[in-house]
């Protein structure tokens, strides 16, 4: 195929939201690592399985940060990083090889399991409330009213952050997740928040995640400021935003498959099971953050130049019928399901066992609460949030259809 023959993929739309599996299908069919011409260099787009999961797991020759792909001579022609930049870089997303083992040691000793699943009463709490705030038989934003308060009331708890204040963190989580960086006075202002409960919980420290942050050591080595305010922000944003969109876009499969939905509440110990095909099926997140490559490699027989950006699409990688049988069709029943949801490898998401925590409760008791519930507008009229990394619904109006089932979960 030559240049002139290649197909023009539209990845950032609408539309491209709506019909991503499609486009990614495509994009499979032609090479499951596809270079597409970017503003500045190639990127390479990586749509399948198998070669999702190879980059995912050789971080040596694919790095988060760009600046480990340099010469010492070209770093020394680098420009000073804003600290703003930094700021919003300087965690486990960003960071490769010693700084990123250090930070996750340290960050996994104050987000312990334990911590976790300790929260299971109050999320159930938590979620029957907003359930039981919601109208008789009426129409409701499934989104505004239960997707998003849930996890962001539980991670505001776990942090130690007034839950008040969550409203302003929808608003800074959007600007962080839509890569709005140009926003800086909104940047800017969150990290000035998020300094002043640091400095507060240095001063007076409390039982919950921040002052644990603080306080945390391995091996004679705590975190430094910059890589608390980052990681803070991180677990914020990280911390709700991937549940939101695991609760709406596994809701959502549901009710684009009501028989799966009858067969999940007749059998509601198939929850775990669910859940893991939900995040196969719509992958809240639906691209891995760029990896850089070291060198000059070739793989699946094509030559990725050192520099050139790799975007590992875990959405695309989840539907490979390489990997999956009959990869587009839901199956709530389906065991063992290898997906790449939360990534693989060194980078696989620290707060995964809290998102299928919030994940299984919320849509379990919702389920069973309200039996009958439905979509409230057409497929074609649902809107997609405009971030690159996540898969998430703007809205998700439902009829509730029932009044509400007074029995609560245990």
């Amino acid at each position: 195929m030559n240049e002139d023959d290649k197909r023009v993929y539209d990845l950032y739309s609408q539309y491209s939201k709506a019909c991503a599996y499609d486009t990614y299908a495509q994009m499979r069919e032609e090479s499951p690592i596809l270079a597409i011409n970017g503003s500045q260099s190639r990127i390479w787009w990586v749509t399948g399985f198998e070669e999702a999961k190879y980059i995912l797991s050789n971080h040596r020759q694919f790095v988060k940060d760009y600046r480990n792909t340099l010469t010492e001579a070209e770093i020394q022609q680098l420009q000073p990083e804003p600290e703003l930049f930094q700021l919003l870089t300087y965690n486990l997303l960003g960071t490769d090889a010693h700084d990123h083992t250090r930070l996750r040691a340290l960050v996994s000793k104050a987000f312990t399991h334990q911590r976790v699943m300790a929260l299971q009463p109050r999320i159930q709490q938590i979620t029957d409330n907003l359930i039981d705030a919601f109208p008789e038989d009426g129409k409701i934003d499934l989104i505004d009213s239960f997707a998003f308060p849930l996890p962001i009331i539980v991670i505001c708890e776990l942090l130690g952050v007034p839950i008040e204040d969550r409203d302003q963190f929808r608003s800074w989580s959007n600007t962080f997740v839509e890569g709005s960086y140009t926003y800086t006075q909104e940047m800017t202002e969150f990290f000035q928040y998020i300094a002043q409960l640091v400095a507060q919980r240095r001063d007076k420290p409390e039982d919950d995640l921040i002052s644990a942050l603080v306080q945390a050591e391995e091996n004679d080595e705590q975190l430094n400021e910059r890589e608390i305010y980052s990681m803070i922000a991180l677990l914020i944003v990280a911390g709700h935003e991937t549940t939101v969109n695991l609760i709406a876009n596994g809701m959502l499969a549901l009710l684009l498959h009501p028989d799966q939905m009858r067969h999940l509440q007749a059998s509601p110990d198939l929850i775990e099971t669910a859940i893991e095909e939900f995040l196969r099926y719509d992958s809240p997140i639906e691209q891995a953050t760029p990896r850089y490559a070291v060198e000059d490699i070739e793989f699946g027989g094509q030559l990725i130049k050192r520099g050139e950006t790799v975007m590992v699409v875990l959405g695309a990688a989840n539907r490979d019928p390489q990997q999956f049988a009959d990869p587009n069709n839901l199956n709530t029943t389906l065991q063992d399901s290898k997906h790449l949801g939360f990534g693989y490898g060194v980078h696989f998401c620290l707060g995964a066992p809290l998102a299928r925590l919030e994940g299984r409760i919320a849509i379990n008791t919702l389920i069973q609460r309200i039996p009958h519930i439905q979509l409230d507008i057409p497929v074609s009229e649902l809107t997609y949030r405009n971030s690159p990394i996540l898969r998430g619904l703007l809205h998700l109006p439902v009829r509730l259809n029932t009044k509400l089932n007074i029995s609560k979960s245990a």
